[in-house]
């Protein structure tokens, strides 16, 4: 019991109540965690306090950008570009359950904990897949239709962009989770962002609670269709980010 009313009091300070099912849910994706951790490498962070507060509430701190009515009216879709272990797109989901979500990484053995996650957590409308993300942004099943991109994935904003805003649908927003020391970055990725069809909507920099961890949240907002020659091939965004 003590464990679950961490989580909620933790869970509170970012303004989200959880309700009893949301608990339980977030109770089994740790054991499950815990339990993939030890034959696979799928975080480093293992204590419990840390997990809730740089995995659980760090994922959920999207709210610090977007607006919760826009998260649970009608059933947005949101893709989670190098969501290793589910973060933010897992929490996310337990939250605001009637989010739609795809869940992409490109190691195949992440997707098989994704898969036992959603089953164990009885999650719907909601899909883990395996891949790169230069090739599914150039499906038209996967191209420019999602409402919300969010990535907690460690790549330069430009390489990010490049990876994450060809999945949004024009006025849907790219959600990247940074850290403090964002200012040299956003303004090196600029040019890139444009590019893409996006513009910058947005920082919001805070301490993550109940830590002197510091975080940026970067709110780019799609104005335009991207070109059809973006992203490039496998492996281009990484070594040379777009200018």
């Amino acid at each position: 019991m003590e464990k679950e009313e961490l989580l909620k009091s933790e869970i509170e300070k970012i303004g989200i109540h959880l309700n009893s099912l949301q608990l339980e849910q977030f109770m089994k994706y740790y054991e499950l965690l815990i339990e993939w951790n030890s034959v696979m490498n799928l975080t480093a962070i293992t204590e419990y306090d840390q997990v809730v507060q740089k995995h659980f509430v760090d994922s959920i701190s999207m709210v610090n950008v977007l607006d919760k009515q826009y998260l649970i009216s009608d059933k947005k879709k949101v893709i989670d570009i190098g969501t290793g272990a589910g973060f933010p797109g897992i929490p996310l989901k337990i939250v605001f359950p009637n989010l739609q979500i795809t869940l992409l990484d490109s190691l195949n053995k992440r997707i098989k904990f994704l898969n036992e996650v959603i089953e164990k957590l009885n999650l719907k409308d909601i899909e883990a897949i395996h891949g790169r993300a230069e090739d599914y942004a150039k499906q038209v099943k996967y191209r420019e239709q999602y409402d919300i991109c969010v990535s907690r994935a460690v790549a330069n904003l430009a390489t990010l962009s490049e990876y994450c805003i060809p999945y949004v649908k024009e006025k849907g927003y790219f959600i990247s989770y940074k850290s403090e020391t964002i200012d040299e970055e956003l303004e090196d990725s600029q040019n890139a962002i444009k590019k893409l069809g996006g513009r910058l909507d947005g920082i919001e920099k805070f301490v993550l609670p109940g830590t002197d961890i510091k975080r940026a949240i970067v709110k780019i907002k799609k104005e335009k269709a991207t070109e059809k020659k973006y992203p490039r091939k496998a492996g281009m965004p990484l070594k040379e980010p777009l200018k």
